[in-house]
């Protein structure tokens, strides 16, 4: 081995001969270097040997270094070391012309594993000088290792909330010693960030007071400079026992007289039990005897005596209902409280002259109510004979009617934490859609009298109608329906007036709808579009595709007289090809198609299509494309910009077209900042597997739209599942970062789940750019046993670094799927489309009257522009300016805008607000003063003749 005392070594006293030959050399150069510099001083370390640690098989380097030194020598172990095997260094230290020497060695594992001695491999270094010898101290070398296996791994827990976790841990066997540290989830556990925790005990992880956010999955972590090991995972978890929440008040008895019940109720949610804490004891209801007073009746008591006779020859008594009074609800007493009677014994004249003059006032009451019934009955008559001659009557349903906003609402009752399978929530809750859904299935009156628009606002109803009524030819009449009465249609169906051949009414041309080749493309790709068709004419109307948030408005006026059009609507089920080639625009609505191509009107159509942006801020470039005859997609315009091509007015979910145009369109979006969203609607349904031990839960995210949610629900219809919770809304920003589902509080005694399956992750892309088909995600719930038929859980859907919702499950599981009631309650819509005036909510004559004053210039200008302004649709003006008729295109757009509701107030507002803006610039604009009477109720036109209107007018 080169070491002195082994083969080859060199004996002590050759060692000290060598060193007395030296011993010449040494002060001759001494000499030469400064032997005065020299002289008294032993050899000083200025660097010794460090412990070190064998890592795997690389051999380790240990260093001296001296002043002043003419030699140094390392000493393994009590042996010397080989000159052969040093590595030596040295240089004259300017300051004092010192000699400094430094000394290498390398040690080897295989030097280390031959030691067998009492103590560690050990060395240390010899220096000389010609006065002596220094040693330094003595330096370790250890094979570095770290075992394998703990000492002792943390274990599992279940702690009551508040109360105090200890994880234990010891690390494996190593050198050196391993240091330790705690993950949970994944991630680094710090006592300087949470102080809380403790992990300074020992090794062990502490905390203090547990809170929900501490259950998790815990691991212990050793290492030193061989490896890292981890321990097996501790599961804690981290319940809520149930506590009873504050008592409600006693309910009323449950009797109206005598003896009876009352009761109050307690809820076990102060707290909820969570992640299997115990529920509640004790009773949730108490009840009590109660007694409820019986009413009773009140009784007259005696009569006054009489009054002195009066002027008028009569005296009066009184008498009270006292005789007991009424108490408890009980009945007032029957007759009069006050009696006369003559006192002269019939010889009072004045009192014979009243008692005529009463039987003349009562006959001519008499004859007068005989005479507002004949005329009532003549006015009958005359309004039937009239209907077939083509008079205009206003329908109430174009008011009170016709549009129905898509409202659900959750049925939950009873106990939040356990809901009955057989009390299912509906379907789609929680929204209120603003786009039409479906017409109500029912025929309404032919003839009904023009309804009072105005009934909101009693104000305005009683006012004296001043000359602008005469400007708009109110007559005293009443008015009817155009020569064509109103017709609602089923879907799909074309229904035939008059007589034969096919026609569409008695004298009018037929124009049937061609199939757009869009919708042929859609047949051939499995997916069958969704499509609704309606016969239409002079008098326009309104087709809704159902439960899709699309409707189409035809003005009245918009197709020729004697013409009748069946127009459609159809959405798209395949794949968009409406998207540019770069990737950076998204499918913001369905792709619909009206037609058919070759339809010719004479006014711009409203098309009115749902869509899912968040366009409470300018982070969009939203853009309307058109398909082409090629089937390629064209621009028609950017939202924001100005075009006379076409108008759009965006809303928060939908967004309102004016088109001339047949043919297929949809909105598509560019994001300009990471702060763009869309809206995403989420919603969990569930049922059983076949084996009545598995249930099933399955978590959709699309965009919210109800075309998208109603392609949920029809897959879930033919799953039979359920709804677990009410549908929720989430607002998906464009940053880039992906969305996480996961389900938690899961009863750990009731239910498993696999591992690594409690949370699932969607990409970016997949969220962003989804437009047809949902996204879906499921969890595979196992039950222990078979009497477990109740479930509670959570499911979180967050994005990264973004916004999160929580889905709350509570629901019971039933034995047999077969015998419980499905939670589609929402029945298939049969009337989507409406003609004539129904399908508007201002009365056709109004309408009329509104657009003949307002496209009427006067000195300020056009009276459209401030009507446009007045309802908020002032923007692209030059639009409407190439209108023939500018306010009938203003109102077309306003009925479009606010078809899911049945009032006109905001009209009312605006023409109000307009006729004091008008009366302060103009004395000429007489029409405007009160125009909120514009639209005035059907008694008062029917009250008021027109001569009387023209005349106030002059």
């Amino acid at each position: 081995m080169g070491r002195f005392g082994k083969k080859g070594r060199y004996s002590c006293f050759g060692f000290l001969a060598v060193l007395v030959l030296l011993l010449p050399y040494a002060m001759a150069r001494g000499s030469r270097d400064g032997l005065s510099a020299m002289s008294g001083t032993l050899p000083h370390f200025l660097q010794e040997p460090d412990d070190a640690y064998i890592v795997k098989s690389n051999p380790i380097k240990l260093r001296c270094r001296a002043r002043p030194a003419l030699q140094i020598f390392f000493k393994c172990n009590g042996e010397w070391v080989h000159q052969n095997q040093h590595t030596s260094l040295e240089h004259t230290e300017l300051g004092t012309g010192l000699k400094i020497r430094e000394v290498m060695i390398n040690v080897s594992r295989q030097q280390v594993e031959d030691f067998h001695g009492p103590e560690d491999y050990w060395c240390l270094c010899v220096a000389w000088s010609h006065l002596g010898t220094s040693k330094s101290r003595k330096a370790t070398v250890r094979i570095a290792y770290l075992r394998k296996n703990f000492e002792q791994e943390p274990q599992g827990m279940e702690v009551p909330i508040n109360g105090m976790i200890v994880l234990h841990c010891r690390p494996p066997e190593g050198v050196p010693a391993a240091e330790v540290e705690w993950l949970k989830n994944e991630e680094l556990v710090s006592s300087i960030e949470d102080i809380n925790i403790d992990t300074r005990a020992d090794h062990n992880l502490i905390i203090n007071e547990a809170r929900l956010s501490d259950s998790g999955n815990y691991t212990c972590l050793a290492s030193n400079i061989v490896a890292r090991r981890r321990s097996a995972t501790a599961t804690v978890i981290v319940f809520v026992n149930g506590g009873w929440s504050s008592w409600t008040d006693w309910s009323e008895c449950n009797v109206r007289c005598g003896r009876g019940v009352q009761k109050r109720t307690r809820t076990c949610t102060n707290p909820a039990p969570l992640n299997g804490g115990a529920f509640c004891e004790g009773m949730s209801v108490q009840k009590s005897t109660c007694t409820s007073p019986c009413p009773v009746d009140g009784g007259w008591a005696e009569w006054t005596m009489w009054s002195v006779c009066s002027s008028e020859c009569e005296r009066q008594r009184t008498r009270e209902c006292t005789d007991p009074e009424p108490k408890h609800g009980g009945r007032l007493c029957d007759g009069v409280a006050l009696d006369t009677d003559n006192c002269t014994g019939d010889l009072c004249i004045q009192a014979d002259m009243d008692s005529n003059n009463d039987v003349a006032l009562y006959s001519g009451l008499a004859a007068g109510v005989v005479t507002v019934v004949v005329l009532v009955i003549a006015l009958t008559l005359y309004r039937r004979n009239q209907s077939e001659y083509g008079v205009d009557v206003i329908d109430s349903s174009a008011l009170t009617g016709g549009f129905q906003s898509f409202s659900f609402k959750s049925a939950r009752q009873g106990n939040p934490l356990l809901m009955n399978s057989s009390m299912q929530p509906d379907l789609t809750v929680s929204r209120t859609y603003t786009g039409p859904i479906c017409f109500p299935d029912s025929m309404e009156k032919e003839l009904i009298p023009e309804p009072a628009l105005f009934d909101p606002l009693p104000d305005l109803k009683d006012k004296v109608h001043s000359s602008f009524m005469v400007s708009l030819g109110v007559s005293e009449r009443a008015e009817y329906h155009a020569k064509v009465p109103s017709q609602t249609f089923p879907r799909g169906v074309v229904q035939e007036i008059g007589g034969g051949g096919g026609t569409l009414g008695g004298r009018g041309k037929s124009q049937l709808a061609p199939i757009q080749p869009a919708l042929v493309s859609s047949m051939m790709t499995g997916k069958r579009p969704l499509r609704t068709s309606g016969v239409f004419g002079h008098g326009g109307g309104r087709l809704v595709v159902p439960n899709a948030g699309v409707s189409l408005l035809v003005p009245h006026g918009a197709i020729e007289e004697d013409t009748t059009w069946e127009l459609y609507m159809s959405i798209t089920q395949q794949d968009s090809s409406a998207l540019s080639d770069e990737g950076q625009e998204i499918l913001l609505s369905p792709e619909v198609t009206y037609g058919p191509p070759g339809l010719t009107l004479s006014c711009p159509v409203a098309l009115t299509i749902a869509h899912c942006a968040d366009v409470s801020s300018e982070d969009w470039n939203i853009k309307l494309k058109r398909q082409a005859q090629d089937n390629s997609w064209e621009e028609v315009m950017t939202v924001e910009e100005e075009s006379t091509a076409c108008y759009c007015l965006l809303d928060t979910q939908c967004c309102h077209l004016l088109v001339e145009r047949p043919g297929c369109y949809a909105l598509v979006g560019e994001a300009l900042t990471q702060a763009a969203g869309k809206r995403l609607r989420l919603a969990a349904f569930g049922n059983m597997e076949p084996n009545f031990l598995n249930y099933s839960i399955r978590v959709y995210c699309v965009n919210d739209t109800p075309h998208a949610f109603q392609e949920v629900v029809s897959v879930e219809r033919g799953r039979g599942g359920r709804l677990l919770e009410e549908p929720k809304t989430l607002l998906f920003r464009a940053n880039s970062f992906n969305l996480q589902v996961s389900i938690q509080d899961i009863p750990q005694f009731l239910w498993s789940i696999k591992p690594f399956t409690t949370c699932q992750e969607f990409s970016f892309t997949q969220v962003w750019c989804s437009s047809q088909s949902p996204l879906q995600c499921a969890f595979s719930l196992e039950r222990y046993s078979p009497a477990a038929n109740q479930l509670s859980c959570k499911i979180s859907v967050r994005q990264v670094k973004g916004h999160e919702q929580i889905l709350q499950v509570y629901t019971t599981i039933a034995e047999s799927e077969k015998d419980t009631v499905p939670f589609f309650t929402q029945s298939d819509c049969t009337i989507t489309s409406q003609t004539g005036s129904r399908a508007f909510k201002i009365p056709l004559s109004i309408r009329q009257r509104i657009c003949a004053t307002f496209d009427t210039a006067n000195a300020k200008g056009k009276d459209w522009q401030l009507l446009a302004q007045k309802l908020h649709i002032d923007r692209n003006l030059g639009y409407f300016a190439r209108q023939t008729s500018p306010s009938a295109v203003i109102l077309s757009l306003w009925e479009a805008q606010h078809q899911e509701r049945g009032d006109l107030d905001s009209l009312a507002s605006a023409l109000e607000e307009i006729g004091k803006v008008q009366s302060k610039h103009s004395t000429s604009a007489d029409t405007l003063d009160h125009i909120s009477k514009t639209i005035p109720s059907s008694d008062s036109i029917m009250n008021r003749s027109s001569e009387e209107l023209d005349t106030n007018h002059t």
